[in-house]
Formats: C-alpha cells, sequence, structure tokens
C-alpha cells in the first residue's frame, strides 16, 4: 500500500506541469475528442515535445541533451498535430468550445491530453523500474504515521 502510494506520488509530481483547469461541457467533450483522436505515436510526439520545452529551464536543463535542430523538428511535429487535431480531428468540437467557453478551453483540453499522454510513459517497464527506485528513497515509516493518523 505505501509504496504504491510513493509510486503514485511520484507520478503525480512527474505530470504536476499538465494538470488541467477547470473546463465547461464544451471542454470536456473537445478534451474527449483530442484524446479519442490520439495514437500512440501522437502522444509520443507530444510527450517527447514538452520534455524537449521543459529541458529549456535552467534548473533542468543540464539533464538534457535536445539538439536545436531536434527542437525545431519536434516543435514542427507538436504544431503539426496541434492543428490537425483542432482543425481536422475535432474541428466540431473546437468550434464549439471557443464559441460558448472562450480560448482557455483549448489550454484546459490539451492539458489533459498532455496528462493522458504522460501516463502512458507509466506503462513502460523501464520508467516504472525509475519510479520503483524512486520509492525506494521515501520513508515509509513516515507515510505509514501519515495514513494512520488520517483514518
Amino acid at each position: 500500500m505505501i509504496r504504491r502510494l510513493s509510486t503514485s506520488i511520484a507520478a503525480i509530481l512527474l505530470a504536476a506541469g499538465a494538470l488541467p483547469a477547470q473546463a465547461g461541457p464544451f471542454g470536456d467533450d473537445l478534451a474527449k475528442c483530442l484524446v479519442r483522436s490520439t495514437n500512440s505515436d501522437d502522444k509520443t510526439s507530444l510527450v517527447q515535445w514538452m520534455f524537449s520545452v521543459m529541458g529549456l529551464h535552467p534548473q533542468v536543463k543540464q539533464f538534457t541533451m535536445v539538439s536545436p535542430e531536434k527542437r525545431n523538428e519536434l516543435n514542427k511535429r507538436m504544431a503539426d498535430l496541434m492543428v490537425s487535431l483542432l482543425v481536422d480531428r475535432c474541428g466540431k468540437e473546437s468550434r464549439e468550445a471557443i464559441k460558448n467557453e472562450g480560448l482557455v478551453t483549448i489550454q484546459s483540453s490539451f492539458s489533459l491530453l498532455g496528462q493522458v499522454a504522460a501516463q502512458e510513459l507509466f506503462t513502460n517497464p523501464d520508467v516504472a523500474a525509475g519510479l520503483e527506485q524512486f520509492s525506494k528513497s521515501i520513508d515509509e515509516n513516515k507515510l505509514k504515521s501519515l495514513t494512520d493518523n488520517a483514518k
């Protein structure tokens, strides 16, 4: 139980940048369409792009090795995917969401797609093993005390 809790915390921490804002019913419909209309390759492209952009932050830049050429390629691929999703694959839902809830609904809908794409990363055995290593560093007694006191 505690090991699962610590693994879940790691997953939440890694996906925290993709937490969605509140969306209305039209934004929800758009988000569902985005998720439904993307395949595994699309989600991989999205996660690669997110990683390359986050890697620009000075606090994590030292851990990434994304060349400017590769970043440009990822930017282009993500831009093409975004346009395809908003205009072609989910055009009706996009128009309705913008009309009824404004442009901010695009951001929240893509945030949900980002979460779904990132969750797929955690199914990879290498990533799962990395999360397991992380969980070994957590003081399980302190977490057990937290859960015991919450009862």
